[in-house]
């Protein structure tokens, strides 16, 4: 089984539990205790839309994902009545918006934003893929050029290393954590950030040698090698991490109940075989779609925003 749980470094930077810190935004109720939105206990509050919006975590090229998505959106539609759309997204923070003012209705969230999509958006996540096998997560590598000169972490002292964004946990936050706090390395101080904007972006970065290093999720990464968009020979990897959960999937709160529970009908039911979804995901590892909680699978990831101080501020 692959672990989930946060690395020493991450470990040693946690004074207090994250749960004291996590709340919802003011417009959410969470009567239950389980940090996510309640479902609208008022019927005119429900949303029944002929159309659901879909929206999978940003991507270089979403048009690839419209297609590798087709066939599972299409049994979406099969299993809820609905028609259902594609919607592309181009930043973390455009999708949590989409989401938050009515326009998205079932999204993945990457495992970074997932806690800001929770807080801000009433987002309720129930799913994650994971293999055969039930095993689930992936890592955090920080990779660099073949030609860089960087074959340990210090050698990142006064070079560039490329973020994806600032919700991200491991385009961002847990390798910020890990290089303070068991390397002493202070971003702007010891070393400068970049912000590529995605994960596809910073492997790219590297391969072709505009940054000299990025904190990149692996899963990314391997399925970017298994389309040969880059080849291992473009990349070394100088540290890669305990494994976190990956992208949560679900919906936003204020579906109608019933709906609510087709859509989770339809991601549990799903048969991969065959299809575009598994052609893509298998080569990471995925196979299957499982149940997930948000207080126990994101717990890790709670904590290292904890650690990091991080607000979930709503605007």
């Amino acid at each position: 089984m692959r672990k989930t749980i946060i690395a020493a470094a991450f470990a040693a930077l946690i004074t207090q539990p994250a749960l004291a810190q996590f709340s919802l935004d003011p417009r959410f109720t969470d009567n239950d205790g389980d940090l996510i939105a309640d479902i609208p206990t008022n019927a005119s509050e429900w949303v029944n839309p002929n159309t659901l919006v879909f929206a999978y975590t940003p991507v270089e090229d979403p048009a690839v994902y419209a297609d590798v998505w087709k066939p599972f959106l299409d049994h979406v539609a099969s299993v809820t009545g609905k028609r259902v759309q594609f919607f592309p997204v181009n930043s973390n923070a455009a999708q949590i918006e989409a989401m938050r003012s009515g326009r998205l209705h079932i999204a993945g969230f990457n495992t970074g934003s997932n806690p800001l999509a929770v807080a801000c958006a009433g987002f309720r996540p129930f799913a994650m893929m994971a293999g055969a096998d039930g095993s689930f997560g992936y890592e955090m590598e920080i990779i660099t050029h073949p030609t860089s000169g960087i074959t340990e972490i210090n050698d990142l002292k006064g070079r560039q290393l490329a973020f994806t964004s600032e919700t991200s946990n491991s385009g961002f936050k847990a390798p910020q954590a890990l290089l303070e706090s068991n390397y002493q390395l202070v971003a702007n101080r010891d070393y400068q950030p970049a912000f590529s904007g995605s994960h596809d972006n910073s492997i790219l970065g590297v391969a072709n040698r505009d940054y000299d290093a990025a904190a990149v999720a692996n899963s990314v990464l391997n399925r970017m090698l298994a389309r040969d968009v880059v080849k291992s020979s473009d990349y070394v990897t100088v540290f890669k991490s305990d494994s976190f959960p990956t992208t949560g999937y679900g919906v936003a709160h204020n579906l109608h109940p019933d709906l609510q529970a087709k859509i989770q009908e339809a991601f549990f039911s799903f048969d991969w075989a065959g299809t575009t979804l598994e052609a893509e995901f298998s080569q990471s590892g995925e196979a299957q779609f499982i149940p997930i909680t948000f207080q126990r699978h994101w717990s890790v990831i709670r904590d290292i925003d904890a650690a990091l101080g991080v607000q979930y501020t709503c605007r």
